[in-house]
């Protein structure tokens, strides 16, 4: 039990898929520090993303609570200042909050309750990514076709390397700052990278880690068109899917950069842990790395994220205070929204909780403490409103057992225990009937999808509109937070997030037909 405030590290990497990791069972990426990490800390090995597509999946991490409650729709959502954040608690509890990196901040208010911002944000912070469901057919605002997959490979430099650099140059000067000021200990250290973050361009150096012969391919294939559900199908339609044919070889030479991508932010993690030995700190901080949501990785044909298949929807999540928490590992289901309700739980041990609104998660600490939870849900929830499908989805999780629903469609049901690769739809099945009944009632329980319809198109009617009137400005909405004078032109602003990525890389690679 934990007896003084903890200080907390909570390292975030962007788009990073559970299976893809070693402490999870893949074979081939290399994270000796994530490994030394998992070793000597607690690992949840059925955690989830709440919302498998960036800004919303953070926000809710951040306020504990479900994204279309706090009206997070998609990746140009913002969400109210008034919103009480995971920060603004743990200020209350005396601590100092700062956050190094990616966050995706949409609007005005920048920090959210974080008394400082180290960096930029690599991603701009209008409305140009604003999903609309009025097109006649699915798109991403944000330019991601399969192009992207075509174009992965290794490079020299890119906008994503000068980003994450950057977070991990300004990130390990914070740590050393804060060693040398006990009067703003304890703190909550938030680094969020952008890697392994699309477009797939590795680094040559850590591209050099791999053999192109011992890349693995994805353990399903693509899958017969009239088998797919119909989320697979919007989103596949919004990636040009019929335009952009994956091979083999281009689908092997994509994970090969990812798998780059995640030993380059293995090394980041590394630094910061160096760090926190170096200067002491390591003796009383606790250590969290989490993912915002996964990456497909063309397993059944499929890349990027917004779908509810484990290698998007499921996320790493280790804990780490040695002395503290016994080394473990946890089968329980669990997700982000667990995060609010345990950092509380480490900041004021023994008190009770009293939080501003009905919180969608809860503490985790019984769980790092080693000590079995008789009441705990066993059940994760995740939902999706954004950009590439048509209509609200969500998705419960729930002991071995997986339910999708998607509005007007036909759902999924999956038994995760005997069909880990989820092959095998067991919805509508005679035998299968009163468990899919009590999935979705819970599922439904206090989710009104008609009345989130209607939230969804008017949010994005209203963004859409102002968007559109200001984008030819002389001066468009520029909310962007800014450390460096020139951020603006250094960083992603504006729409087409994956093209102006791309262009970025060094040397060029010229975009695929």
């Amino acid at each position: 039990m934990i007896k003084s405030k903890p200080n907390i590290l909570l390292v975030m990497a962007d788009q990073i898929a559970a299976p893809a990791l070693p402490i999870y069972g893949h074979k081939v990426v290399k994270t000796p520090h994530l490994a030394a990490l998992a070793s000597a800390g607690v690992v949840f090995d059925a955690a989830y993303c709440n919302f498998p597509v960036c800004a919303p999946s953070r926000f809710s991490m951040l306020t504990g609570m479900y994204a279309t409650r706090v009206g997070a729709y998609d990746n140009a959502a913002e969400f109210p200042a008034s919103q009480v954040t995971l920060p603004y608690y743990l200020r209350a509890h005396g601590y100092h909050t700062a956050l190094c990196g990616k966050m995706h901040f949409i609007g005005p208010d920048q920090h959210h309750g974080f008394e400082e911002r180290l960096t930029t944000d690599i991603i701009g912070s209008d409305f140009a990514l604003t999903a609309d469901w009025s097109a006649p057919e699915p798109a991403s605002p944000a330019g991601a076709t399969l192009k992207t997959i075509l174009d992965a490979g290794p490079c020299i430099r890119s906008l994503q390397l000068d980003y994450d650099d950057e977070v991990a140059h300004c990130a390990v000067q914070k740590l050393y700052d804060l060693a040398r000021a006990p009067e703003q200990q304890p703190f909550f250290l938030t680094v969020s990278f952008t890697h392994p973050h699309a477009p797939f361009t590795s680094p040559q150096e850590y591209w050099d880690l791999y053999r192109d012969d011992e890349i693995d391919l994805p353990a399903v294939g693509p899958l017969p068109e009239d088998s797919l559900d119909m989320q697979t199908v919007w989103l596949n339609q919004s990636r040009r899917s019929d335009v952009y044919k994956i091979s083999e070889a281009v689908a092997r030479n994509a994970r090969h950069a990812y798998y780059g991508m995640i030993s380059y932010i293995d090394d980041k993690v590394g630094e910061l842990l160096a760090t926190l030995a170096r200067t002491g700190l390591d003796a009383n901080t606790v250590v969290i790395f989490l993912g915002d949501h996964g990456e497909m990785m063309g397993e059944r044909g499929m890349w990027f994220k917004s779908t509810f298949f484990e290698w998007s929807a499921r996320v790493p999540l280790i804990v780490s205070f040695p002395g503290r928490f016994p080394a473990q590992r946890r089968r329980e289901v669990v997700s982000l929204v667990d995060i609010l309700p345990t950092l509380l739980d480490l900041a004021a041990p023994g008190e009770k909780q009293n939080t501003v609104d009905a919180l969608d998660g809860r503490s985790l600490v019984p769980m790092l403490d080693g000590r079995p939870i008789d009441d705990w849900p066993d059940s994760a929830i995740s939902e999706y409103t954004a950009d590439g499908v048509c209509a609200p989805c969500r998705m419960i999780r729930r002991g071995p057992y997986k339910y999708v629903y998607i509005h007007g469609q036909a759902s999924l049901l999956y038994r995760l225990d005997i069909d880990p690769q989820e092959i095998n739809n067991l919805s509508g099945l005679p035998a299968f009937a009163e468990k899919e009944r009590e999935l979705r009632d819970a599922l439904l329980r206090g989710w009104d999808p008609e009345k989130i319809i209607a939230d969804v198109v008017l949010s994005q009617q209203r963004r859409l509109f102002i968007q559109q009137v200001t984008a030819g400005n002389d001066e468009p909405l520029q909310w962007s937070y800014t450390a460096r004078a020139d951020d603006q032109q250094r960083y992603v602003r504006g729409a087409k997030a994956s093209e102006k990525k791309a262009r970025r890389r060094f040397p060029y690679v010229t975009p695929s037909k």
